[in-house]
């Protein structure tokens, strides 16, 4: 079935194959979608001829961008934290919090005493609001069960999330997320847990696409992050890694030396670790609002994208440190924080996001052969809409061509 949109104030194509300072931006442009991929795009001007009875839908001048990839999230979590909020503004810190038996534990306790359906509830609610901003799809870690059973849990929820959700659904598992205290004096029982029990369990059963480890001071060391890596990689899941989000600790460094296919946080990783992770094509993902929240340097984007790093912005959205799902807004202070240009952030949460989870082959770009995912935006440009902040700039949603969500009233 084809399918025309016109009138388009704005394109923001999102080439995978441009640098990041450039979104692939048309004036006056129109889309031609067929079985809910892209078939043609360009100015208005120069649309080919299409059959009279062929759907038209007028976008009345506004910007057009691909939907949104959220490439970094904690999706499914019981509990909130906001005691930890007003510790934080009273002095706290993140591993003051942590050492206390706050922190991610402290969701831990609550996700494993969360039923499964009330677990699937919540993040599908979270969800349908994710779409309403534009996002279309969304990476989600597990990390809130720290046992075999409990990460499965949620593994398996993220599975029928992404059969029964608009919304695609690319699960990574992330055991080694903390220490769980029932293994408090036993570091090596619980690394031999996941990488001898749980992993191969991922694999065989398709769990999970990626295998994710926080490598940080109160986490995991470097070597033990290799273990799980290398572990996790001898199974055939793609990585990611945590790393230097509070201090310098040669995070990024093992994820280029590995070949991960992104390093995520990255806000104390040094010009060294730069250098490698260009080398190695690993994508940076910034995470502007857990630097808001947890009131930590900005990673300086600036610094990735001269160093040759492709740069993917995402929300980080977890009960603790980054409470807040809004990729719009984290785009915004990917702008005013981290020094990077509107088309640089929007790169950044789409064909950059995708390829920080392996599909920029398929989604984040709105190109001839892609999927016909994108968001209609209440905005007459890219610059207008990441400057005018808003609740919600997001008129209406396609996935696979098929309208999908529109805000009320339009």
């Amino acid at each position: 079935m084809l399918r025309l949109l016109r009138n388009i104030g704005q394109l923001a194509t999102c080439p995978p194959d441009r640098p990041q300072s450039d979104a692939g931006l048309v004036e006056h442009a129109a889309l031609l979608i067929e079985a809910g991929t892209v078939a043609w795009v360009g100015p208005e001007s120069d649309l080919p001829e299409v059959p009279a009875d062929v759907p038209v839908h007028d976008c009345q001048g506004g910007l057009v961008i691909p939907g949104l990839i959220d490439c970094h999230t904690h999706l499914c979590f019981g509990g909130w934290r906001g005691d930890e909020f007003a510790l934080r503004l009273a002095g706290a810190s993140y591993q003051e919090i942590a050492s206390a038996g706050g922190g991610i534990l402290s969701t831990v306790r609550h996700t494993r005493e969360t039923s499964a359906g009330e677990l699937q509830d919540k993040a599908r609610d979270v969800l349908d609001q994710m779409l309403a901003l534009g996002v279309t799809t969304v990476e989600a870690k597990s990390g809130y069960g720290l046992s075999p059973e409990a990460e499965r849990r949620q593994l398996e929820i993220y599975r029928r999330l992404d059969t029964e959700h608009v919304i695609d659904v690319v699960p990574t598992v992330l055991a080694a997320h903390a220490l769980p205290l029932e293994y408090a004096e036993n570091r090596t029982d619980f690394l031999d847990q996941v990488c001898e029990q749980l992993l191969p369990t991922v694999a065989e059963r398709d769990l999970a696409r990626f295998c994710d480890v926080f490598v940080e001071k109160g986490a995991f060391t470097l070597d033990e992050g290799r273990r799980v890596l290398e572990c996790a990689r001898d199974l055939g899941l793609g990585l990611k890694l945590h790393a230097d989000q509070l201090s310098d600790g040669g995070g990024a460094l093992l994820a280029a030396e590995l070949g991960a296919v992104s390093a995520e946080h990255l806000e104390y990783a040094g010009p060294e670790a730069l250098a490698a992770l260009a080398a190695a094509g690993t994508v940076a993902v910034s995470l502007p609002l857990a630097s808001l929240y947890l009131r930590e340097p900005f990673l300086d984007g600036r610094a990735f994208l001269e160093a040759g790093v492709n740069v993917a912005v995402a929300t980080d959205f977890n009960p603790g440190s980054a409470p807040s799902f809004h990729l719009p807004l984290a785009l915004t202070l990917a702008c005013l924080n981290q020094g990077m240009t509107p088309q640089e952030a929007l790169m950044g949460a789409t064909t950059v996001a995708a390829r920080a989870l392996r599909r920029q082959d398929r989604v984040g770009s709105l190109v001839p052969g892609h999927q016909a995912d994108l968001a209609l935006i209440d905005a007459h440009d890219l610059n207008h809409w990441l400057y005018h902040f808003r609740p919600n700039a997001c008129r209406e949603v396609f996935k696979a061509g098929w309208p999908v969500h529109a805000a009320i009233g339009d």
